[in-house]
């Protein structure tokens, strides 16, 4: 599970930054999950290594036009509704009136392979993989906050006490790594669990913007293993960030904290912090590590590889000794 960001400014896009849109590569199925798409974000795909070929899911948080004016250029350039693969697009009410409408006055059809699905609190998708959820966030229109859960896998298969049973190698390998019970042609029963280790718990991330603080978002980030939260405003303009009902940094850090999570990456940056203000965005940085001290700033292009959990501790382990 890789992320990439190709749009952390809020609002309008600034120079160095687009405005939202997040990228989930899943390497081992060769599909990309789009996380809001703000005007510009095909742009930002053809500079990063994302190929929007293999674009299967999008999800947008609400309707405000830094998370959706990219989607219908997306749409109609990248041969997304055409002979492409599929696409699922998920999103509050009114975003399939809004794609119908542009693609209506703008003479292109969705097509057939395009599913636009309404989002309700709670399962949004699941496979025997991955399921998605999703919380209504508190913002000044209707926004929601996805939790993505990668599923449960089986421990690591001794390969060696597999031999040592003489368990013949080829598809029965493949069922005894799942934890299955395989019953051999020489009438052996096996249970794969006992040729497995400990089961290697799924990983965990959850993307929160636009919000207030908010329960819904802790719940969302419950041990997450990343938290992306919008981190608009510093702690002194909390009361601007209340107005508009977005967070500050010291929000975001409070709801990785509350939740447990391992790391906590901001994004969604007012402009009003740009290089050269009186605030900057390390000062955001630094009020957040403050209250949770794994904290990043994430930037244009930026890419975080979220580690399995065994990989996390004996990496943890070994800086340790």
């Amino acid at each position: 599970m890789e992320i990439t960001f190709l749009g952390t400014s809020s609002g309008v896009p600034t120079r160095s930054r687009n405005v939202s849109s997040i990228a989930l590569r899943l390497p081992q199925r060769a599909e990309v999950w789009l996380f809001d798409c703000g005007e510009g974000t095909q742009h930002q795909l053809l500079r990063s290594d994302i190929k929007s070929s293999q674009i299967r899911r999008i999800f947008i948080t609400h309707m405000h036009g830094d998370h959706i004016y990219g989607l219908l250029g997306l749409i109609a350039s990248g041969g997304l509704a055409g002979n492409a693969q599929a696409i699922d697009i998920y999103g509050p009410e009114g975003l399939k009136a809004y794609l119908e409408t542009g693609a209506k006055y703008s003479c292109f059809k969705l097509g057939s392979r395009l599913r636009v699905h309404t989002v309700k609190p709670g399962l949004l998708y699941e496979d025997d993989e991955f399921s998605i959820s999703c919380q209504l966030l508190k913002h000044r229109i209707p926004a929601h906050g996805y939790r993505i859960v990668e599923q449960d896998r089986a421990g690591r298969f001794d390969i060696d006490k597999a031999k040592a049973l003489r368990i013949p190698p080829g598809p029965v390998y493949g069922k005894l790594k799942q934890g299955q019970v395989v019953t051999l042609e020489d009438g052996r029963v096996i249970n794969g669990k006992e040729l497995c280790g400990e089961p290697e718990t799924g990983r965990k991330i959850a993307y929160c913007t636009d919000t207030v603080f908010c329960e819904a978002a802790v719940e969302l980030a419950r041990d997450a293993d990343v938290l992306i939260h919008e981190a608009t405003f510093a702690h002194q303009d909390a009361e601007m960030a209340f107005e508009r009902m977005h967070s500050t940094s010291t929000m975001a850090a409070q709801v990785a904290l509350l939740a447990g999570v391992k790391k906590l990456i901001m994004t969604h940056f007012s402009p009003r912090y740009a290089p050269g203000n009186s605030l900057q965005l390390e000062d955001l940085k630094q009020e957040a590590r403050a209250i949770f001290p794994n904290t990043k700033l994430a930037y244009d292009f930026y890419t975080y590889e979220v580690p399995r959990r065994r990989e996390a501790a004996e990496k943890k382990l070994k800086v340790a000794s």
